[in-house]
């Protein structure tokens, strides 16, 4: 029932649009070639394109989904609740080693590890060792600089989004070189399938 309800609120979402007038972020184009830029919180156009200053995208007609902060981290760094978790522990009772992570949030031990290995991977922990008052050592987890998490955030997502549109703009060019040359033909529904498998 519960589950249903879940379902139900994610199908009832509305569907949202790019507001130039949000400010929260904008978008940019070059009004001489195909060059977008994405601006976290600017009103100013970042750069120039064919020394001309880029202009404000206004006439966007696509709606999308609204993202999910956990969906977010699902797709661009592979980090689930789990993850979310494991990080949020750590930033918030740091330094950890697995074994207190384990026992804090009750997940498994190779889990935890793995996460954290992973968190560190990202930059969104950092990884030192503690020696033990019974002797031999223990890796610990911290925290790392919120800006430096914040920046590589970021950065990480950003690089994410640019491997997504270059792989949209593979598609529609390939899409468009199946029609020009089968122009009697429709795409057919296993051409995406075996765009993916490229």
């Amino acid at each position: 029932m519960a589950e249903d309800q879940a379902n139900a609120s994610t199908a009832d979402l509305e569907a949202v649009q790019y507001d130039p007038t949000s400010s929260r972020y904008n978008l940019f184009e070059c009004p001489d070639c195909d060059n977008v830029v994405l601006a976290l919180g600017r009103d100013e156009p970042p750069m120039s394109c064919h020394d001309k200053p880029m202009e404000r995208v206004t006439d966007v007609e696509m709606s999308v989904q609204p993202p999910d902060v956990k969906q977010v981290l699902l797709q661009a760094f592979g980090l689930p609740k789990a993850g979310l978790d494991i990080c949020l522990c750590v930033i918030g009772e740091g330094p950890l080693s697995a074994n207190d992570v384990a026992k804090a949030l009750g997940y498994d031990r190779s889990t935890v590890t793995r996460y954290l290995n992973t968190l560190v991977e990202l930059g969104l922990l950092r990884q030192s060792e503690l020696n033990r008052e019974e002797g031999g050592v223990v890796n610990v987890y911290h925290s790392v600089d919120l800006e430096r998490m914040r920046r590589e955030t970021l950065i990480g997502f950003y690089i994410w989004a640019g491997e997504a549109a270059a792989l949209i703009e593979d598609a529609n060019l390939t899409k468009q070189d199946y029609l020009e040359e089968n122009p009697d033909q429709e795409l057919p529904d296993v051409f995406w399938d075996s765009f993916r498998d490229d």
